[in-house]
Order: C-alpha cells, then structure tokens, then sequence
C-alpha cells in the first residue's frame, strides 16, 4: 500500500506533468485566437474595436482552458497513478482533438458568421451532408492551412511541453483559481466589455467552448419554474392593456394553443372590393434581410426592384422572421404554429394535426402549390406538405431537367434549380380557372452564392456601391462579400423578372403577392441579436386602391389570421371559429411600436429570444427596441422578470405539444380536414 509521502509526490508530480501540457494547450489556444482573427479580418471584415476584441477574447480564452484545466487534471491524476505514460498519451490525444475542434468551428464561423452550437443536433444525418456540400469553408487554401495547424498543434503539444517548467506553487495557485472559476459564475464579467455588433461579439467568442456549453445545456436543460404569483407575471396577464393578441383560451390544458380569438381585419381598408376569391402567390426568398433591402437598409439598398415595389404596396419594415434559419418559415407563415422542441417541422410524421392557409383554402376550393428549386425533404418540409394536402409539390425531382440548375461547387454540389428557373416554370405550368394559392421557395441566395452569370451581377454589385456612395475602404471590404451581395442582385432581378412576366397572365388582375425573406442572411456579419430576424414585408397587388409603409412589428406568425380574415370577409370564406394560431395579426400602425409578445428561434436547438412591447430578450439579456431596429442592452429587473415569466409560459404549453400535445380540438380538424 502506498504510503502518504510516496502518494504526495506522485500526486505533485501529475498535477505538475499536466500543468506542462495544459500551458502548451494555451499556446495553442493563442495561436488560434490570432489565426482566426486574422484569417475573418482578411476574408470577411476587420472588428470595429480591435482592442476591446483582443481582450474579450482573451477572456473568453481563458475562461475555457480554465474549464479543461479542471476536467483533464481530474482524469489526468487517475490515470497518472495507474501508469504516467497512459495519462500522458490520454492528455495528448484530448488536447489535439480539442485542438482540432476548435479550428474546424472556426472555420465554420469563417463561412456562416454564427458559431456552431447544439443546432447541429438538429438536423437529420441527410441535412447535415447536404449542408457540408453547399459550404464554401472546404478549399485549397483551408485544406492547406489545416494541415499546417496540425503541424503546429503537434510539435508544441509533443515537445514544447516538455521544455516548459513550472514551479509547484504556480501550479497549485492555478488548479485553485480553475476550480473557483468552475464553481463560480466569474464569465459573466465578460458583459463590462461591450463590442458594437453581433459580428465581433460572436468573433471573440470560444468557439468550442460554446459548442460545449450548448450541447451540455441542449442534453441537460436546465429546469423551468415560474413565478406566477410575481408582479411581473400579474402585470404580464391583467394589467398591461397596451399589448395586442389578448388570447381567450376555452380549455388550455386540453389545448395550450387553442383560443376564439378572430384576428382583426386590419387588411380590407387598403382593398379594393375583392369580387371572386383572389389567387396568393408567396415568395419565401432565402435569406432575405432587411439590412440590404430597399431604402434605410444599414448596409445599403442592394434591391433595386423590390424598394421601387415597395412604393405601390403594403410594406413593413420592421417585419420579423421567427425562425434564423429556413426550419421555421413554412409553418410560421402557413400555420402560425408553435415551434415544438427543435422546431415542429422536426416532429415529421408525429407532427400534430392542424389547420393551415394552405388546408383552409384549399377547404374552400383553393388550387394549392408548393415550388422549390432545392429538395422539399429537408427539414422535412415535404411531410408538412402532405399533411396539408397541398395538390402539388414541385422540387429537385420533379421540375423538369431543361430548366436551369445552379452553378455547382467544385465537388460537383448544387442547391438545384435557379431562382428564375423556377419562376419561370411556375408560370408555365400553373393552371388558371379555380383561386389559387402558390408559395414559392428560392435557394439561390444560400452558401455557396453562385448564381447564373455571376460575373454580371459582380458587375452590377461594383456599380450599385458606387451609386451608394461607398468610398474605396468600404467598397474593398464589401468585396469580401461579394457572392453574397451578387446572388441578392440577382434574386432582386429574377422576382422582377417573374413579377413582369406574372403581369401577362389574365388572372393578374385577381392576384395578390406577398414577398418576405425566411430569415436574415448571416454570412454577412450581423449588426445586433434582432438582425437575424429583421425581414422585409410586402403586399402588392393590383386589388389594392392604396398604399402605405409601417414601421410597426410584426412577424411571420401574423401572416396567415390576418389573410384569412380578409378573405373571410371578401370572399365569405367557410372558416372555423377558433384557431391554434400564435399570432394575432398584422399590426398596420404607421408608427413604430409592438403590440405582439412572441418568441422567436434562431436555430433548432435554440430558443432564447422573445420579443414584448419595445423589448427583446436574448438569454438573459434585455434589450431595448428602436424605430429603426437598433437594440440598446439595459438594465431593467422588473421587465426582465417579466419577459422571462411570459417567455417561460410560453415553454411550458410549447412543451406539451412537444409530449404529442394536441393544437386543435378533433371536432374542428375533423370539420375541416382536406375532403
């Protein structure tokens, strides 16, 4: 048996081997932190407060080796006492592949300009490979850099660590301090260094760190409870009359989301009288963010068509997608539907029976349709198609082989077919004769950004920063981007192109269209946390007798109560009485304001935002709301509280859909379920 002198020599010895390892780890940990601030600067844009960077960053840094100190030390020990070569090898092999994580989720960033959390989680194995094919990370260039960061990683892990000495005492003090940071919650000083935008605040990040902590939080959340008899709660529920989408709900323990209230028709005024039921067309444009379109948009208005359309339409600017990525916009905008745990489309075929625009219209005689240039199997749209009876889906497999795909990678991948491809399609096979209602999906302005005669629309990307204005420092940052803001450009020209042509067709006249983006395209860094939402909406059509912007809120929830009401109206649709939907209704005040209290989603496996009043809540953060969407971080203990009380209300009932909860009463599915 070993003695206790023995036993504390062994035990200095491994704290002290692992200490030479983990010093080693920071090297590499530095090297990387200047790599990717490099190689983002150089291929996408600098920061703008390059010092407040550097030092969140290195917080952020340290905070994570801290952490690994604490959970390999406590391995490395056992191990060392079993066999020290074993705990070597052991520590070696868990410091090169964190090593390596680290570098391919800062790749990842490098291309999507979000780090990668537990929405990896999220996705079925076939969108995941499909994903990875569409990136732009995997090049020469990256694949060369990689190995050379291997190299590295190797040489100061196997023999720098070797060389380094250090005193007994320094270890102690720092396997101390890594277990106070452990137990204590000291990474919420990280808030006293404030970076001006979504961009560089993500760039300082960790980005395994944040892997980790995500997953952890994703496989063991944590547990929710609210106080219901707090203030804030009260005052949530009875005392703030200011807020819209008041729900009364008949039996929300059977059903959380089912209440009688009718949106009201908000619509109808801007209308000429509508005399036949008019056909929708829908155009859910990939990425579509309001900071590059039309006029006001921060980054500039690469729109052209779509700002002069505006002008003879309804037109929200401050509209708001609910989901950050394309998972939420099918049956936000169609169902107004709850999200479930990774967004409902993810239920697949448990997902719970519901109405829909799509099942309702087609109830009353609609024609429906879905068009997509990319395959409608992921994120499982496909399913939710077909549990709405949509009569035709047309995709990757089906639209014919002479249209036009996508310019493909260098692997041979392609999204599908081109924007104006599919419009073209559309129009020469949709039938005319009974109402119709059309959505239509694009792809073209997703990772990788190639689109059909790229060189021209780079072209008209030089010209059209030149007619903003743009000096030659910005115009050479912006090139970074030049792909992206290309591919806008030519989704601009195609929907033109498509709108035109649509014009042509004697059903013009009884059509209504209505153009939003699914959510805001990330690979162009993002100003605030609400930026990845903020979307455009129009309404145009020729039924409209005027035409008006508002800058009030809204979203995607708000798209299907506020439609069927004004087709309740003038066209008497036969509709139920009560709905499932989580919105209220499109808000037409001309002036800024919100009257919806909603969550929202960035990933599948994040939901942390939910919007109230002027008010936006990330995480634990709150955030006040401007005219012009610009968040303002605040210190606000009572409306925390209370955003936090109606967020947590809001998981609760969600959860229950997500236990096979049921939307809508059977009696109304069966009444108006597809014949």
């Amino acid at each position: 048996m070993m003695n206790i002198k023995l036993f504390r020599e062994k035990f200095f010895k491994a704290i002290t081997s692992i200490m030479q390892l983990m010093l080693a780890w920071l090297v590499i940990l530095l090297i990387l932190r200047i790599f990717e601030v490099l190689y983002n600067g150089i291929t996408r844009t600098f920061p703008e407060s390059m010092l407040k960077l550097i030092a969140l960053s290195v917080w952020f840094d340290i905070m994570f080796w801290l952490k690994v100190v604490v959970c390999i030390t406590v391995v490395y020990i056992v191990l060392y006492f079993i066999k020290p070569t074993l705990a070597r090898v052991t520590g070696l092999i868990a410091l090169f592949l964190l090593s390596i994580s680290q570098l391919l989720l800062i790749t990842y960033f490098n291309t999507s300009l979000v780090p990668l959390g537990a929405d990896l989680f999220g996705y079925s194995l076939a969108d995941i490979q499909q994903t990875l094919g569409a990136s732009s990370a995997l090049n020469i260039v990256t694949i060369i850099s990689l190995i050379l960061m291997l190299v590295v990683f190797g040489f100061v892990l196997i023999f720098l660590s070797r060389r380094i000495k250090v005193k007994l005492s320094f270890v102690l003090i720092i396997s101390i301090i890594a277990f106070l940071a452990l137990l204590t919650n000291v990474q919420q000083y990280s808030s006293m260094i404030d970076l001006r935008n979504e961009y560089d605040q993500n760039l300082s990040l960790n980005k395994a760190d944040y892997f980790l902590t995500s997953s952890v939080n994703y496989f063991l959340p944590a547990s929710r409870e609210t106080d219901i008899y707090a203030d804030a709660y009260i005052e949530q529920y009875e005392g703030n009359e200011s807020l819209g989408d008041a729900f009364v709900y008949p039996s929300e323990a059977a059903f959380p989301f089912y209440h009688t209230n009718e949106a009201p028709d908000v619509l109808s005024p801007f209308f000429k009288p509508i005399q036949s039921p008019p056909n929708i067309v829908i155009l859910m444009v990939e990425g579509l963010g309001r900071a590059f379109t039309n006029e006001g948009a921060y980054l500039g208005n690469f729109t052209p068509y779509l700002d002069s359309l505006a002008g003879e339409s309804l037109y929200w600017k401050n509209f708001l997608s609910i989901g950050g990525r394309t998972f939420g916009v099918l049956p936000a905008m169609m169902g107004s539907m709850p999200f479930s745990k990774n967004g409902i489309l993810e239920m697949g075929a448990q997902m719970p029976d519901h109405l829909s625009l799509y099942s309702l219209l087609s109830y009353n005689g609609y024609r429906t349709s879905f068009y997509y240039g990319g395959d409608s199997k992921f994120d499982n749209m496909a399913i939710f198609l077909k549990k709405n009876g949509v009569n035709a889906v047309e995709d990757l497999k089906t639209i014919p082989s002479n249209y036009r795909k996508l310019p493909a990678k260098a692997n041979g991948f392609t999204w599908g077919y081109a924007d104006d491809q599919v419009y073209k399609h559309y129009l020469g096979n949709h039938p005319m004769g009974s109402p119709t209602l059309s959505v239509i999906l694009t792809v073209a302005t997703h990772d990788p950004f190639l689109v059909p005669n790229q060189d021209r629309y780079k072209k008209q990307f030089e010209q059209r920063m030149s007619l903003l204005g743009f000096d030659d420092s910005k115009k050479m940052n912006y090139r970074n981007f030049a792909n992206q803001y290309s591919s806008v450009l030519y989704a601009d020209e195609s929907i033109r192109d498509f709108i035109n042509a649509y014009k042509k067709r004697p059903d013009y006249a009884n059509t209504i269209f209505l153009i939003t983006g699914d959510h805001r395209m990330a690979e162009i860094p993002l100003r605030n946390k609400i930026d990845r939402f903020h979307v455009p909406l129009i309404i145009f059509s020729p039924l409209l007798k005027r035409t008006a912007q508002f800058e009030s809120i809204s979203t995607h929830f708000d798209i299907t109560p506020s439609l069927l009401r004004l087709l309740k109206k003038s066209s008497k649709l036969n509709l139920p009485t009560g709905a499932g939907w989580m919105g209220g209704g499109l808000d037409t005040a001309r002036s800024f304001r919100n009257i919806h209290s909603y969550p929202l989603m960035q990933t599948k496996t994040a939901m942390v935002d939910f919007i109230q009043g002027d008010y936006h809540l990330n995480g634990n953060q709150l955030f006040k709301l401007n005219v012009d969407l610009e968040e303002t971080p605040i210190q606000d203990e009572k409306k925390l509280k209370q955003l936090n009380n109606a967020f947590d209300n809001f998981k609760r009932k969600n959860d229950k859909i997500s236990n096979g909860g049921k939307l809508l009463p059977d009696s109304i599915i069966k009444r108006y379920q597809l014949r």
